[in-house]
């Protein structure tokens, strides 16, 4: 592919508004210059690019907008395919008009890639129509910061004072004095409706409902509200009450700490941010392949040899079945051996595979499984598929009752060592209200990560036997789930979070 620079409107935050082209564009990518209105985790579609943060308000310098360009040329010129990253629409005051001219200077292709602009988000995510057909029937995006070295204001104010429709206001927090002064000498009445909407889209948005002449009061000092922020005003600010959705969901405002592998997270992760709340990931475990597959092998070899094989997880069937088709390459080598599995999502994960379990325990636990096989183990061979750490309550139940046990290591499994410094401020600061804990080995990770700060948030738990491993390590259990299924862990927090 040729040198191309592409100019990429991210949208208004949530990273779910992306556009379909915006994300195969990303995934070609070798180089992505993104601004901080940009979701960082847009930036999981670009996986082989170079990614370079243009600056974020309040956390690192803002580039000019000629280093960027500058930026954008240099790779070009080395044959690189660039993606320019911007919050919200590329045509909505974001300089695209500069950079496109640079490019068609410099004679490099580009293409724009339009974006959600966050006026236009906002009916969707803050309940207010921007057009209306009783209220509104034509719409003005202003800026509230124009350029410093222009000789003179390009903004009528007295035109913009008798706009017959609604008004959208962008960047306008540190000059809010200035605007809203400017609309009311100009004869827009101090009353008018306005609101005042901040990250649209995203777990956090805020939304204030004020009159014209309240805006500056709540904008400044500009610490009071962090942009990204649009005020929105005339009528249609009133009609919040009947569209709004997006504040109302059973987890809005509510923050998650999802403690599971990075492998697994999104399988909570994602019913959790539908619900409305703020879903940050911690790892407390880490799932890796084998650094030696001599054992694992030496299994498969003579897997005709048991009767059973026995899975006490998905991530043991994901592993196992990797290195089985890697060794054997074909699963009707499996026809003679019969297949357990504990719970319903470990059998689906075989399914994945073509394979039907022959046994699948109700519940997710060594118990459950162990229960569901204890008549067959009488003279029978098993082979337990675990990970490298954790009880051996399975195996010793079936060779109880007169099973014949053996145990094969399928994958890695250990701790993270440190969580991120991020994470630690925020709980230690309370600013986490639910942490969720999926198995005993993520419990003891999460306690010897967090300690003591963990009685600043709430812990759900996915059973019986991981709400004792907390209880034991000194731990209050706030909600468990009534079946140890993900969704059901969800329920819970949703339940206790109304309660």
């Amino acid at each position: 592919m040729l040198p191309k620079v592409f100019l990429i409107g991210a949208g208004p935050g949530d990273p779910g508004l992306l556009t379909l082209r915006g994300a195969e564009l990303l995934g070609r990518c070798d180089v992505v210059l993104y601004d901080g209105l940009s979701n960082s985790q847009l930036l999981a579609h670009a996986p082989r690019a170079e990614l370079i943060c243009v600056g974020k308000h309040g956390q690192s310098r803002i580039w000019r907008q000629d280093e960027i360009i500058a930026e954008m040329l240099r790779f070009a010129r080395d044959g690189k395919i660039v993606a320019r990253l911007k919050g919200g629409d590329p045509a909505v005051f974001a300089r695209t008009a500069e950079e496109a001219e640079a490019l068609r200077t410099a004679g490099i292709a580009f293409e724009i890639v339009p974006g959600i602009t966050a006026a236009l988000a906002a009916g969707s995510y803050a309940g207010i129509p921007i057009t209306h057909r009783r209220y509104a029937s034509a719409v003005a995006l202003v800026t509230g910061h124009e350029e410093p070295d222009k000789d003179e204001s390009a903004l009528d104010w007295d035109a913009l004072a008798r706009f017959p429709g609604t008004l959208v206001v962008y960047m306008g927090v540190t000059t809010a004095g200035v605007w809203t002064s400017a609309l009311m000498r100009a004869g827009k009445p101090a009353d008018t409706p306005a609101a005042i909407l901040r990250r649209c889209s995203l777990p956090d948005q805020q939304t204030i409902h004020c009159r014209l002449d309240e805006v500056a009061h709540q904008l400044t000092p500009a610490s009071k509200m962090r942009p990204p922020v649009i005020v929105i005003i005339g009528e249609v600010t009133r009609l919040a009450h009947c569209m709004s959705w997006f504040d109302t969901r059973p987890l809005s405002g509510k923050t998650v700490l999802v403690t599971r592998s990075e492998q697994q997270a999104d399988e909570l992760a994602e019913p959790l941010r539908s619900l409305g709340a703020e879903v940050i990931s911690q790892p407390a475990i880490e799932i890796e392949p084998l650094s030696s597959f001599e054992q694992l092998d030496r299994e498969i070899a003579r897997l005709s040899e048991y009767d059973y094989v026995v899975f006490s997880s998905r991530n043991g069937v994901q592993y196992f079945m990797q290195r089985f088709l890697d060794v054997v390459g074909d699963v009707r080598d499996l026809a003679w051996t019969k297949i357990a599995a504990v719970g319903p999502r470990t059998a689906e994960m075989l399914a994945t595979y073509h394979i039907r379990a022959d046994v699948v325990a109700k519940g997710m636990s060594a118990d459950s499984l162990a229960d569901s096989l204890l008549d067959e183990a009488p003279d029978n061979q098993f082979l337990l598929v675990r990970a490298s750490r954790g009880p051996d309550t399975l195996a010793q139940h079936l060779t109880q009752a007169g099973g014949e046990v053996r145990s094969v290591v399928a994958y890695s499994h250990s701790d993270v060592p440190q969580p991120d410094e991020t994470i630690m401020r925020r709980m230690a600061s309370g600013d986490i209200q639910w942490v969720t804990v999926t198995s005993d080995a993520i419990a003891r990770s999460v306690v010897r990560m967090f300690g003591q700060n963990l009685h600043q948030t709430r812990l759900v738990s996915l059973s019986p036997g991981v709400s004792r491993t907390l209880e034991s390590l000194g731990f209050t259990v706030a909600a468990q789930a009534a079946q140890p299924t993900m969704q059901s862990l969800v329920e819970a927090i949703a339940s206790q979070s109304q309660s």
